[in-house]
């Protein structure tokens, strides 16, 4: 930039100010003018600024699992960080093995039992009474491949009842008083009819203190009345709150055990549950037939679809980080699923003439 100022030439903003300052004045007002682009990234920074950035939930991981969440390389963990998978290990060769370098040996569920009780012995543990459960795993994968079971819970009946310190209240509608009378004998904490849905009609009794709702079919077209108050908790064949044999429904519910089986945070296909069926001081085949009853009602919530549902059990009884693994498999109705393979093929023949 250059100007002309009595004959003298400016050629820079350094020979202007030394010129200013010896006359005293400014003879040129000197305008800023910005002849350089924007710094690179201002725009691209302020794009970004705009976009809204969704971070996926993983849920919780572990504290073993943490250094390989961390690790960039590695996105998600793989199954066999999930899994314990041992069926490449080698079986163990005599009575003493390093469980980590080989299978899991399969007990008998008397064995089991029985080890459990020794480590309870009052000379370790000492709790001979201590509650003893069943951890199962399941494969959760559904019908289709992109498509896995969603969380559930069940209340079992159980052959055996002990104090599992699952408290309910029930509330039973029944058609006649004579039904009323039987719930109340089985357990149910209140009973009604007609009556009673007029009064939850009119809010003058209220259904939500009470857990589950159970009912029979023969009053369920007066009962729809009320269904918006009851929501979830509404009487249904899914959740075995509405059936004819009120007695046997409300002793489901008074005595059974309750289980939450659910996938694993990251690894969808994968899911487990830990059900109490009883205490070390029961009688070994009481047990059994509350950890047959189990197997059983968790299986009953099996997809349609080919494979089995539960893939491993193994008993456990805290404090003893002792996990036992067990056979389930001869606990499922193997006559059943005979016969459907027979209806299948059946049904192949028919369809191929």
């Amino acid at each position: 930039m250059a100007a002309a100022v009595n004959g003298w030439l400016l050629n820079n903003f350094a020979a202007t100010y030394k010129h200013v300052t010896y006359l005293n004045f400014c003879p040129i007002n000197f305008l800023q003018a910005r002849n350089y682009a924007a710094r690179k990234g201002t725009r691209e920074k302020a794009r970004k600024k705009k976009v809204k950035v969704v971070v996926e939930k993983v849920g919780f991981i572990p504290h073993d699992q943490r250094a390989l969440a961390r690790d960039k390389n590695k996105k998600k963990l793989e199954e066999k960080d999930i899994i314990f998978d041992d069926s490449k290990k080698p079986d163990p060769e005599d009575n003493v093995w390093i469980c980590e370098r080989h299978k899991l040996k399969i007990y008998s569920f008397e064995e089991a039992i029985q080890s459990h009780r020794e480590t309870h012995h009052p000379t370790i543990y000492n709790m001979p009474n201590a509650p003893i459960s069943a951890f199962i795993e399941l494969d959760m994968q559904g019908v289709k491949k992109t498509k896995f079971v969603d969380t559930f819970s069940r209340v079992v009946c159980l052959p055996h009842t002990f104090n599992h310190g699952q408290n309910r209240k029930i509330l039973a509608f029944c058609k006649t008083t004579e039904m009323e009378d039987i719930a109340k004998e089985a357990g149910a904490d209140f009973t009604g009819g007609k009556p009673l849905i007029k009064q939850v009609q009119n809010g003058a009794f209220s259904v939500k203190d009470y857990d589950v709702i159970v009912s029979e079919p023969s009053i369920l077209p007066d009962l729809l009345l009320v269904r918006g108050l009851m929501k979830k908790n509404f009487p249904s064949i899914k959740l075995g709150t509405l059936n004819s044999d009120i007695k046997m429904v409300v002793n489901k519910f008074r005595n059974g055990i309750k289980y939450t089986a659910k996938p694993h945070d990251l690894l969808k296909s994968y899911g487990t549950t830990d059900v109490i069926f009883g205490t070390l001081d029961m009688d070994t085949k009481q047990l059994e037939e509350n950890f047959a009853a189990i197997v059983l009602d968790i299986n009953n919530a099996k997809p349609k679809r080919p494979g089995p549902f539960i893939t491993r059990t193994r008993i456990i009884c805290p404090p003893s980080p002792e996990q036992l693994k067990v056979d389930f498999e001869q606990y499922l109705p193997k006559v059943i699923e005979a016969e459907e393979e027979v209806d299948e093929k059946q049904d192949a023949v028919i369809a191929s003439h």
